[in-house]
């Protein structure tokens, strides 16, 4: 067959040929075009739009809103600051007990000195404060020391017989009176 015939053989085609050799060519360059085009990434749903809420009823609803979300953060606050003074108190018991603990060993490297527990009465200073340096060397007299200064102290409420008869813890005739319960002496 030469070229000739080819050619007139292939004008030959029917116009329905034709139409779905066309069809066919374009549906094939339709699917290459999409395998080049890169994934889309799927539509974002549209949140729905807000309904504004109008008039009185739609003010109480918000401030009632606001006022929830104040009280929301205040005690989520007020639950963060009760842990930290947890926390702060923990630190300043461990570093009193470490003071303590600091100032018993200083005390007891101290040569000729000692701890003492006694029950003394503290004598009232003229402007009505207790005066405790005097107990404090009577009971480190009884113990054998020249002199003592008070390290512990306990105050109580004395009162007549007739007062806590009548059910009352004070009242007339009623005092306060320190004592020295501890004293360091030399």
């Amino acid at each position: 067959m030469n070229s000739k015939a080819i050619f007139q053989h292939s004008s030959r085609m029917s116009p329905a040929r034709t139409a779905l050799a066309g069809a066919i060519l374009l549906l094939i360059s339709g699917l290459a075009a999409v395998a080049q085009e890169p994934p889309r990434a799927p539509p974002r749903p549209v949140p729905p739009a807000a309904a504004e809420d109008v008039g009185f009823f739609g003010a109480i609803g918000r401030w009632f809103d606001r006022q929830t979300d104040a009280i929301r953060s205040t005690f989520s606050n007020a639950g963060d600051k009760v842990e930290d003074l947890g926390h702060e108190a923990s630190v300043a018991a461990r570093t009193t007990v470490d003071n303590a603990k600091n100032v018993g060993d200083a005390v007891t490297r101290i040569p000729g000195t000692r701890v003492v527990a006694g029950h003394e009465r503290c004598k009232v200073a003229a402007n009505g404060a207790p005066d405790c340096l005097v107990a404090a060397g009577a009971i480190c007299k009884t113990k054998g020391f020249a002199s003592g200064k008070s390290l512990d102290m306990t105050t109580a409420e004395i009162c007549p017989p007739k007062v806590y008869l009548s059910g009352r813890s004070t009242g007339e005739g009623c005092h306060t009176e320190t004592f020295v319960s501890r004293a360091l002496c030399q």
